[in-house]
Formats: structure tokens, sequence, C-alpha cells
């Protein structure tokens, strides 16, 4: 009987034994199954050297500003010592506190919350998951709605995943790795971006509260978030608070004062593409890198993509430019001009559009802007009729509108809305160094959440008189003339090819007498800018032109002479700083060079030169365009901004007052801005209020002043530099009088 008994005991044990090792060696062939992938995907290694996440590319100014990005996820990837110590302490004590001890799995965790969560009944004892685990969650992430047995396997995997990441990379490595990918919220992924939108912070200057209200987050982002459940946050940032006073990263004095502390939500921004420095900038840029990542692969064959592979695109705008250029745009428009033109068309009938415009004509001007807008586009691509459309644009509707007071909730039609724009004055400015060609300030417009034309390189208007410097350029360079030479200011006809004539409008300045060249482009004389056409001829005006870098449609007709083409002030700030670089002609450029999300170069861009004029004729166009400063139409810039530093320039003006320009020229940077309205017909009445010298200098003196007034910015009030070798005619008109007294005489009679 005790035999018996005896060998039950040991069939038994022999049973127990066989079942435990066959359910062992069952838990250890799913283990090794699902590692090899046998089971569904696993990271290999190589997944794992290089983990893939959507990166955020980020344009970064020339003084190391992250000025925007381009994303699908707001991600950009930081490393462990970028880290504040109070952002790393907060993690850990909240969501992993055995972090250092443990490789990848934490079974004393495991073991624990089993037992709460089965044993004591306590659902809110948490999942045990270390960090390392949410970090292969997060790498790699489950399929959605998972039944139990796919769960299983997944959490099977996300071990295994763990556990080969603690062997792949370090502690530090691994932390940094888990902020960069966790969602924050607010179009926030990863720690920098989280940082930068809620408190305007690198990771690394986070302190003790901000840190705890960000980790805080991590549960759930929205539910805690302290913009839109600020109660909720407080409360969630109090028990990191505690988790930290737990495991001793802060003492009971620290905690007693931190919890009571209020959230800080003063520089809360949304990272909106829309939103921050030099906007139009980097539109104008994204449509560039678009085409050189089409253009450009990647070590595995495929194409470089703009919004997720985290290249850092480096570009030469110097932030402080940049905002300064945006400041004094604003200011002036918005507290000066944009006011004045209210109150010049304020009870006008047909305000604000020209005289001569009917109602027929205005009426296509509004349902031409209707049609460019894109809620209309939007419509029509639902398949919506144009007669429903129109109903839509009569229809009132809640908006936001721009003003320069700040956005505006109103109730509007989207129609009148369109009337709405029609009286704001637009402009653009670009500012560059002529010695190297870096695009230091690049202003397409006011905002662009509101205003997304770009003024800089896309719209193209009539120049005027900025134009007149290429034709006084080409009287310089053939060497018949210097600044002092007098010519008659009388009027000039054009034989025209169907037998009429045309002839320039008179200035009814100094009509019938001897003028020096300075003074004539000083004043913007037409008839000399007319006697000089006539001299040479279209061709040759446009010939130099292009040497000076103007690319567009220059029709070679007689009335360039007054600038009659269409430029835009890309172009125009381009070919006016080859005057500033002793006449070599530098491409305008804006980036430096492309890198990867590791840092390697990509592609470098170095600046392109090219020689457009001697040096003696740039130095004597410098002189010419200092004498519109001096005493010509550009003399506010001494007066009224009291600037008195060595300045050329040129102001510009159109037909009906639709466009002002200035460009303004220093040695060491040249700055080109316009001023007009979207639609030409719409427009200042008086030449006193619409000229170039009232509309678009003083945006250019205002941004001067606030370049200057920044000393860290190194911008010297120095002169000209003139050329080494004496200049082949006489700049100093009293001597040049006293050579050239019958040559004048000469130039009279010969010259029509």
């Amino acid at each position: 009987m005790a035999a018996a008994g005896k060998q039950d005991y040991h069939r038994y044990i022999k049973i127990f034994w066989i079942i435990y090792g066959g359910i062992a060696g069952l838990v250890l062939l799913v283990f090794f199954a699902t590692s090899m992938g046998w089971l569904g995907f696993m990271p290999t290694f190589e997944d794992l050297e290089n983990p893939k996440s959507n990166l955020a590319s980020e344009v970064i100014s020339a003084d190391q500003v992250v000025l925007g990005k381009y994303y699908l996820e707001n991600r950009t990837v930081v490393h462990y010592s970028e880290l504040s110590p109070n952002l790393v302490n907060a993690l850990i004590a909240t969501e992993d506190s055995r972090f250092a001890e443990h490789s990848g799995i934490d079974f004393f965790s495991l073991f624990r919350v089993a037992i709460r969560n089965v044993i004591g009944g306590n659902r809110n004892a948490g999942g045990g998951s270390t960090i390392t685990q949410q970090l292969a969650k997060n790498l790699f992430p489950r399929q959605e709605n998972p039944g139990i047995f796919s769960l299983v396997f997944r959490k099977l995997k996300e071990w295994i995943i763990a556990v080969k990441l603690e062997r792949n990379y370090s502690k530090q490595e691994i932390l940094a790795m888990y902020l960069n990918t966790v969602d924050f919220g607010s179009q926030s992924f990863g720690i920098k971006s989280a940082a930068k939108t809620f408190f305007n912070k690198t990771p690394g200057e986070l302190n003790i509260n901000e840190s705890a209200m960000l980790i805080g987050m991590l549960k759930a982002p929205s539910y805690f978030s302290p913009v839109r459940n600020p109660e909720r946050a407080i409360k969630r940032r109090e028990v990191v608070l505690k988790q930290m006073q737990k495991f001793n990263y802060i003492n009971q004095k620290q905690y007693d004062s931190l919890r009571v502390k209020k959230i800080d939500m003063s520089h809360y921004r949304l990272q909106d593409q829309n939103a921050g420095l030099a906007c139009h900038f980097r539109e104008y840029l994204r449509q560039i890198l678009v085409d050189w990542c089409a253009s450009h692969k990647k070590p595995d064959g495929t194409t470089y993509n703009l919004y997720k592979d985290g290249l850092k695109i480096y570009t030469t705008i110097n932030s402080k430019m940049q905002k300064y250029a945006e400041d004094a745009m604003v200011e002036f428009l918005g507290k000066e001009l944009q006011p004045q033109f209210y109150q010049h068309w304020k009870g006008v009938r047909g305000a604000p559009f020209d005289y001569t415009m009917t109602a027929a004509d205005i009426k296509k001007l509004y349902d031409a802007s209707m049609k460019r807008s894109d809620r209309y586009i939007k419509m029509k691509a639902e398949g919506q009729t144009e007669e429903q459309i129109t109903k839509s644009f009569n229809t009132l509707t809640h908006m936001m509108i721009f003003s320069y007071k700040g956005e505006h909730d109103t109730i509007m039609t989207p129609m009148d809305s369109i009337k709405y724009y029609k009286y704001f004055l637009q402009s653009g400015l670009m500012s560059m160094e002529p010695q190297t060609g870096y695009v230091r300030a690049y202003v397409g417009g006011l905002d662009y959440r509101y205003f997304k034309y770009d003024h800089v390189s896309t719209g193209k208007r009539q120049v005027g008189s900025t134009f007149k410097p290429f034709l006084y350029t080409l009287a310089m360079q053939e060497g018949e003339f210097s600044p002092c030479t007098k010519v008659p200011n009388i009027s000039v006809s054009f034989d025209m090819p169907d037998g009429t004539k045309w002839t320039p409008k008179a200035d009814d300045k100094n009509e019938g007498d001897m003028v020096t060249l300075k003074y004539a482009l000083a004043n913007s004389l037409n008839f000399i800018s007319a006697y000089l056409m006539k001299r040479y001829s279209p061709s040759a005006v446009i010939k130099i032109a292009r040497k000076l870098g103007i690319k567009s449609d220059l029709p070679a007709v007689y009335s360039l002479c007054l600038g009659s083409c269409d430029l835009n002030v890309f172009e125009m700030t381009g070919a006016y700083a080859t005057f500033a670089n002793k006449g070599v002609h530098t491409d305008p450029i804006f980036m430096t060079r492309i890198e990867d999300k590791n840092g390697t170069v990509l592609e470098s861009f170095p600046t392109k030169s090219q020689d457009a004029v001697s040096e003696e004729t740039a130095y004597l166009m410098i002189i010419l365009m200092k004498s519109v400063v001096d005493y010509g139409t550009g003399t506010r810039i001494r007066g009224t901004y009291k600037l008195t530093n060595p300045i050329a320039g040129k102001t510009g003006t159109t037909q009906n007052n639709s466009d002002g320009w200035f460009m303004g020229i220093t040695p060491g940077l040249v700055t080109g801005v316009w001023v007009g309205c979207e639609d030409r017909s719409v427009h200042f009445r008086s030449m006193e209020l619409g000229q170039g010298a009232t509309m678009a200098l003083p945006i250019w003196a205002k941004y001067m002043l606030k370049v200057y007034a920044d000393k860290s910015l190194g911008i010297k009030k120095d002169d000209f530099e003139a050329p080494i070798k004496p200049l082949s005619v006489e700049c100093d008109c009293a001597k040049y009088d006293a050579k050239h007294k019958d040559k004048n005489k000469d130039i009279f009679k010969d010259g029509l």
C-alpha cells in the first residue's frame, strides 16, 4: 500500500515537472518565435539603431534661432545633454522609479502591480510598464483595437524590444529617446516642441514646476492640458511633485512651495506654420526645398521628405534684423500710413477705387478676389454651383479678421470681408549684404495668416523712378558723363513705330535750365531720363539691367526711362546691391547649407558673383544716389529720421501713385521697400501722400534706426570706399564747371 502511494507520488511529481517543463518550454518557444518575428513584425537590429519617427525639418537663422518648421508631426530630436535635470527627475519619479536598476522589464514592479490589481482590487495601481517598455510601444505602435491574443503577443514583443533597447542604448539615450517620441498635445510632439509651445523655453531651461507639469501631461495630454483644463493640470502636477518628494528629488519645503504656485501660461504659443518670424520667407523657401527633396536621394535610395526627415536648413536670415524689419513695416503702416489712407478716402464716392473705375469695373475686381479665395476654391471643388457660392459669399457668417490692434472676432459676409481688405496697404521688404549676397531680412507682407501673397519674390509692380539709376549707369559706364555733367532739362520726344510721337510728362521743376546729372537724379527729372534714353537706346539699357541682375521681362520701349516695367523687390534689391559692391553683382542667397537629422551636410550653397560694371561706374552711381538723400527726393531721411551717416538711395513713384518704392544703400546693407495696395486702382489721390518718399522710405528709415541701435549686429555707419585708382572724371562740380564750360554747350546742341 505504501509502495503504491509512493509510486503515485513519484508519478504526480513527474507529471508536474513535465507540465511545468512543457509550459516553460512553450513560453520560451513563444518568446523565441516572437523575437525572431515568426509571430508578426519584430524590429531588426538596424530598426533599433535607426528608429523611425516623423521629424520636423527646421529653418534656422544665421544667428541660430529656429525660425519655423515643416512637419507632419512637430517633433525635433534633442540629446540627453540638452535636458534639464528637473525634467529627468520628474520623469523617473513618476513613470519608473527603478529605471536605473532594471534591464528593460521590472519584474518587481510587475509583481507589485499584480498584487495590488488582482489581490488588492486597486485598479489604479498602474500597468507596471517601464520607461523602456513605453519607448518600445511609442517607436513601434500597436495596431488599433487588438484582440486578447494579439494584445498578449504585442506585450511580449514590447518586453523583447525593451530588452533589446537596453542592450543597444545607454540609460541616458533611452530617456532622451522617450521624451523625443511622446505627444504633449497642442501639436507638440517631443519635449523640444512642448517646451517651446508651453513655456517658450528649451528643454534645458525648464524649472521644477514646468517639468512636473509637462511630465504630468503625458498620462492624457488633452485631459491634463494647462490651457484647456488648468485645474486638472494643477492636480496632476501635484501628483508628480509628490512623487519627486517621495523619491528625494525635492524636499518637503520645496514640495509645499511648488504645489501652490499658479501655472504661468503667458508664453503659451501654438507652434503654427502660419505664425512666427519670416512666414512669407519660409513659404518661399518651402517651395524651393520641396523641389530639392524630390531631386536628392537618401542612402536607402528614397528621396528626402521635407515633412518627415528632420532636415536642418541653415539660412542667411538674421532673426533680429528680420524682427526689426517686420516691426518697422507694421509700425509705420499700422500707426501712420493706413490711418492716413482711411482719412484720405473718408466720404469719397467709390472709395477706395480710382475715379476712372466704373461700378462694373469694381464688381469685376471683387469677383476676381472671390474666385481667388480659399472659400471659393473649396466650394468649387465640392461641386457647388456659382449661384450657391455667390449666395454663400453674401450670407452673414462668423469669422476672424485682421486689424492692426489684433485679430477681430466678428460677423460679416465673406464678400464684405473682401471689400474690407481692399483698403489695406501692402508692403514688401528685402535686406541683403552686398558683398556676400546674404539676405538678412525678408518681409513678404503683413500678417501671413491673412495676407499670404508674397510681395518680395512673387509680386511684380511697376518700379517707376527706381529704374532710372540703370539708365544713369549706362551713361557713367560709357565714360561720356560725370555726375557733374550738365544737360538741358527740356522736353524730349520719341518717334513711335505707328508714326506718332511720345513725349514724357514735364516735371515742372527747373524746366529749360541746364542741370547736372547729380541734380537730375536727386530730383528724379523725367526730361533728363528721356534725354539719356534718346542718346542710347532701350536695348542698351536692358543689357546693363541684365548685368545688374534683372531677370524679368523688360520690353524694349522708350518708356523704360520712366520705369514702366514690372519688377519685384527681390531682383531690384539684388541689382542695387551691385553699386555697393564695387560693380560686382552677387546673387541674393537665402541658404548656406542643408543637413540631415544627424548633422551630415547634404549640400552647401556658395555665393555666386560676376562683374557687372566697372568699380568706377559703381562708385559714380553711389555719388549720384547720395544726392537723392542729401538734397533730393529722399531728404526726409536726414530731416525727419535724423540719419546722418553716408547713405545712397532712390525713391520711386508710379502712375496714379499706385506704387511707392525706396531703395536704400549703405556700405554693408542694401534694402528695398515697396508699398501699394492689392489692386493698382486703389491708391492715394495725391502725390504728396502717394509718392515713394512718403509711403516706402519711412519703413526703410525705421528699420535702419532699429538696426543701428542694436550694436550686437555690428552694422557700422562707415562711408563708401572709393576706388584705389583715381577717378577718370571730376566729381567736384565747381571744379568740373571750370574745366568743361564749352562741353556743356556742345551737349545742349548735339544731344537732341
